[in-house]
């Protein structure tokens, strides 16, 4: 298992005179704890109308068939597995998905010494499904943005030495006089107009693929009257504005869709699925389609298969068998190992 080191400093800290600059001993892994939203003073999910002309950019048209994947943390073999256990790749990882289109929900980052190999994988396997009639949406996650505020407790002592190649400019330099020096090259990146929040860019927050919805945390009424695709687009453009910009106010808010758990954590209660029939049916959709939050039992559907939660732990971090889900048309099927000969489709 990776060690962790616990560097809690975030964009708003660092545009603040970056009050912290201590690193926690490596010998003090934080092993079970999850990242929480930052506190906010007022809700940033909005109370108005959406604006006049909606933006439909999140939409892609219905397929045949998609493959969801859930967390991956930094374990760029635990991607390939469920990349090939949904049939999108061969055993020497290129395309073969065809039409295929494959969703991962996000947590790309943290946890896991193969940040670099899994960003290169996926925008390698984004130009071949292309190619091929299919595509591979990877999203951002509540890890991708924390990784682009310099919140770095999540991140190994490898994901630190990936990055030490980068360095300072005449516009970050300001920001990381406090940092320690481990973590620069990593803030060099990750910060907004750095390389990696740059591909990090390139990844939206929620997509709809025909009648099915996909974020990691979960949409509700609220995102949607904001807008997805207005979500997606002030993502974007925060991750390649200046260093210093903060984060986008509906993306730091606890029940945003890269935070919250309401359609994730246990049995959700009746007005929550009643909330998520108002969402689908505002999107046309039928189904939505989260991770975030580790599912012990393996994937599994609430409020009558309207949401399925596909965040198993695939990575090393938390030792999960690879698990994806299969969405064909009505038909939705869990695809997991079946140990070293092959799979097992449940419905």
């Amino acid at each position: 298992m990776p060690r962790t080191v616990s560097i809690s400093c975030s964009l708003l800290a660092l545009a603040s005179a970056l009050a912290c600059s201590k690193t926690e001993p490596p010998s003090s892994p934080i092993v079970n704890e999850r990242p929480k939203p930052p506190p906010v003073t007022a809700s940033a999910l909005p109370q108005s109308a959406p604006p006049a002309i909606e933006d439909t950019s999140f939409r892609f048209p219905a397929v045949e068939r998609i493959i969801a994947i859930g967390d991956i943390h930094g374990d760029v073999r635990a991607a390939r597995d469920a990349l090939r256990l949904g049939g999108a790749i061969d055993g020497a990882g290129k395309w073969v998905g065809g039409a295929l289109v494959v969703v991962q929900t996000g947590d790309q980052l943290d946890r896991g010494d193969d940040e670099p190999q899994i960003l290169d994988l996926f925008e390698r396997l984004r130009a071949e499904a292309k190619a091929a009639g299919g595509a591979l949406h990877a999203l951002n996650g509540n890890h991708e943005i924390i990784n682009a505020q310099a919140d770095f407790r999540y991140v190994t002592e490898d994901g630190f030495h990936d990055f030490s190649d980068r360095h300072p400019d005449a516009r970050t330099a300001p920001l990381l006089d406090r940092l320690p020096e481990a973590s620069r090259g990593r803030a060099v990146a990750f910060l907004p107009g750095g390389d990696i929040a740059k591909r990090l860019s390139q990844q939206l927050v929620a997509i709809q693929v025909g009648d099915n919805v996909f974020a990691h945390g979960g949409v509700l009424e609220a995102h949607v009257r904001y807008g997805l695709g207005r979500i997606n687009r002030e993502a974007r453009e925060w991750l390649t504005g200046p260093p210093s910009a903060p984060a986008p106010r509906i993306l730091m808010d606890p029940e945003a869709p890269i935070w919250t758990r309401d359609y994730s954590e246990g049995t959700p209660p009746p007005e929550k699925c009643a909330e998520l029939e108002r969402v689908l049916s505002e999107l046309s959709a039928k189904r939505l389609i989260v991770g975030h939050t580790v599912q012990k039992q393996g994937i599994n559907s609430a409020c009558a298969d309207k949401v399925w939660r596909i965040d198993v732990g695939l990575s090393r971090f938390y030792g999960a068998k690879p698990s994806v889900l299969e969405i064909r048309g009505e038909q939705v099927h869990v695809i997991s190992a079946a140990g070293a000969g092959g799979a097992s489709a449940v419905n």
